[in-house]
C-alpha cells in the first residue's frame, strides 16, 4: 500500500519557519516532520510514498537525494573525488517526488499522482500532522466499511483555559479543555483510487466539492480517533512538538 502525503502549500501561518523552506521540513527534534510522518507510516509497514511537491519543492528532493549523508556515517576522499558510506541508517522506502504545482489546491495535487498509485487502496494525508493514531486499524476500519473513502476525524482542544464561574467566583479552572465536541478532519484519509474521478482538476479543492459529494453519496466513513493528534499551523505549535519531543513523551513516536 502507497501513503500520498501532501508537502506543497506555502505555510503562511508559519511564515517564520516557512520563507526558508516548506511547512513539511520545519524540523522536529532535528528532522523534518514529514520524517516523524512517514515514520509513522513506516512503523505500520508501509514504505512506499508518493509526495505532493509545490512550494520549494526543491528543498524536499534535495533532503532525500542527500539522505544517506543526513543518516550515515560517510568518509570523503578529496584527493580521489571518491565517498565512502559506512553505516547506513537509511529507512526501507521508496520515495517518489512529484512537482504538482506552487498554485494546485489540495484535490488538484492528488488528482496528478493519480499515475504513481496503482489501482489500489492507498493512503493520504497532510504534510504537517502527527497522531497516535493506529494506522493499521484505521485501514482495517475502511476496508470494512465498503466505502469508497475514511476520513480520521478528530475533536481539537481548546486553544484556551476555560474558568467555570458561579455568582462572580472562579469554582475550577481547566487548562486548554477539549473544544465544542465537534468532530473535524484530522486528515489521515484511507481511499479507493474511485475517489478521484470526484476531482475536476488543479482547482480543486479536496476539503470542500469532493468530500462533500462522497458523503453526499454515502461514500465517507468516519474515524473516529480520540487520542493525540497536533496539527502545525504557527509557530506556537512547532514549539509543542518540539517540547514533547524534547521532554521523551511525544505521542506519535511509534517506532
Amino acid at each position: 500500500m502507497k501513503a500520498v502525503i501532501l508537502a506543497g502549500g506555502l505555510g503562511t501561518r508559519i511564515s517564520e519557519e516557512s520563507h526558508l523552506r516548506p511547512k513539511p521540513m520545519i524540523e522536529i527534534g532535528g528532522k523534518p516532520i514529514l520524517w516523524h510522518i512517514m515514520k509513522m507510516y513506516s512503523h505500520h509497514g508501509i514504505n512506499d510514498f508518493v509526495i505532493c511537491l509545490g512550494y520549494k519543492g526543491y528543498v524536499i528532493k534535495e533532503y532525500f537525494s542527500n539522505y544517506f549523508l543526513h543518516m550515515s556515517d560517510v568518509t570523503f576522499c578529496m584527493r580521489e573525488n571518491k565517498m565512502e558510506i559506512h553505516q547506513k541508517f537509511a529507512e526501507p522506502w521508496n520515495v517518489t517526488l512529484v512537482d504538482t504545482g506552487e498554485h494546485t489546491m489540495t484535490g488538484g495535487r492528488l488528482k496528478q499522482v493519480a499515475p504513481y498509485i496503482d489501482d489500489e487502496t492507498f493512503c493520504f494525508t497532510y504534510g504537517d500532522g502527527v497522531s497516535d493514531i493506529d494506522i493499521s486499524r484505521l485501514i482495517a476500519y475502511h476496508k470494512s466499511s465498503g466505502r469508497q473513502a475514511t476520513v480520521t476525524a478528530i475533536q481539537p482542544p481548546g486553544r484556551y483555559g476555560a474558568l467555570h464561574i458561579d455568582n462572580g467566583a472562579v469554582h475550577h479552572f481547566q487548562e486548554k479543555p477539549a473544544g465544542d465536541g465537534a468532530w473535524i478532519n484530522g486528515g489521515f484519509f484511507v481511499l479507493e483510487p474511485s475517489v478521484l474521478e470526484y476531482i475536476d482538476g488543479d482547482d480543486t479543492v479536496w476539503e470542500q466539492q469532493p468530500l462533500q459529494r462522497l458523503a453526499a453519496n454515502e461514500e465517507l466513513s468516519a474515524y473516529q480517533h480520540e487520542g493525540f493528534w497536533q496539527a502545525m499551523d504557527t509557530l506556537r505549535d512547532k514549539n509543542h512538538l518540539e517540547e514533547l519531543w524534547s521532554s521523551g513523551n511525544a505521542p506519535w513516536k511509534s517506532w
